[in-house]
């Protein structure tokens, strides 16, 4: 289950989001299928993903143009804008989802040169899918960091639909607990990842009451963490109503630009991150910001951010998943950070 799927879906009714998708011819010289979604088209070559629509077109190297597929479809478009870069991506409306290029960037928008596009979320998300099966090749992993997997580059060479079909952890109440996500181990297929080896493995005693045994659990978070096999992937841990505990690994690059609509809670439990921060809906910088081990900082409703980590990082994403936000936001009944000073 994607992160979306913990909000509320929105019935659009007589909605005129678009469906029309269409696999397009395979290319004799490269092997790879193009692909149309609306007025968009996608094909790649070699080294690029070549998008089109009326009146553009626009280039993204290969490598991180499917790993910023790969976190748009793992998390079913998440909270918000989901920019591949600085003028491709998706806004996420919780049932139906906008396609742009350039709704983001200020030059596009002056110019009259942005174009948008709305589809039923199932209908995008079945083409993305598609996109990124048939674009993956063999040994090529878009959920891995660079050290850790072989490279995307070259003509259509089988593909890694194991590595790209991978189900995020969403827990239902806590991981750990009886009948929900499992703890992570060597015997479940999770070994400690090269960077963690100094973390400890030992977990808690939990000595609950007769009755309890399914009401009272423990887990070590951080030796669950060692194990993620993904980097730029977080995954609810623990569920509270409304409020959604994500942790995840962080290791070279996030490979989108996320652009909030709610305010979003980081806790940097180990090691360092830099954020770069800009306005959601210019893209000007505003602020870069380095995180380090026991460091909280809250990022905006209104601003889109992308991180570095050299050293694998753990890094805790409290989330409000409250389906109501968005509007309140947008109305102004709620505001756009968490405290004025």
């Amino acid at each position: 289950m994607a992160m979306s799927e913990a909000l509320e879906i929105i019935d659009f009714g007589d909605s005129k989001a678009r469906t029309d998708t269409e696999h397009l011819a395979i290319n004799n010289e490269t092997g790879y299928r193009s692909f149309r979604a609306g007025g968009f088209t996608f094909t790649r070559d070699e080294y690029f993903a070549r998008l089109t629509w009326p009146g553009g077109s626009h280039i993204i190297p290969i490598d991180a143009f499917l790993r910023a597929m790969m976190r748009d479809v793992a998390w079913g478009f998440f909270y918000g804008v989901v920019n591949f870069d600085h003028v491709f991506g998706t806004i996420n409306h919780y049932g139906e989802v906008t396609m742009f290029a350039g709704r983001f960037n200020d030059a596009y928008r002056n110019a009259g040169r942005d174009h948008e596009e709305r589809f039923k979320s199932s209908a995008l998300m079945a083409v993305f899918k598609d996109i990124l099966s048939d674009w993956t090749v063999e040994g090529y992993d878009p959920f891995a960091a660079p050290m850790e997997t072989g490279l995307p580059w070259g003509i259509k060479n089988g593909n890694n639909d194991e590595a790209i079909s991978r189900q995020r952890v969403t827990a239902r109440r806590m991981v750990g607990l009886p009948g929900d996500t499992p703890v992570r181990t060597d015997a479940n297929g999770f070994p400690v990842n090269r960077q963690f080896a100094d973390v400890p493995q030992e977990q808690p005693v939990v000595e609950a009451e007769p009755g309890f045994e399914a009401e009272v659990s423990a887990y070590n978070l951080f030796g669950y963490l060692s194990r993620s096999d993904v980097t730029w992937n977080p995954s609810v841990c623990s569920v509270v109503g409304d409020s959604l505990f994500c942790p995840t690994s962080e290791e070279f690059i996030l490979p989108v630009e996320h652009g909030n609509d709610r305010c979003e809670w980081f806790l940097q439990l180990s090691d360092e991150i830099v954020w770069d921060v800009k306005d959601k809906e210019s893209g000007k910088p505003r602020a870069r910001v380095t995180a380090r081990a026991g460091d909280i900082c809250c990022m905006p409703a209104d601003i889109r951010h992308q991180g570095y980590s050299t050293k694998r990082s753990m890094l805790l994403v409290w989330e409000n998943g409250s389906p109501k936000i968005p509007q309140m936001i947008a109305d102004g009944t709620a505001p756009v950070v968490p405290v004025t000073f």
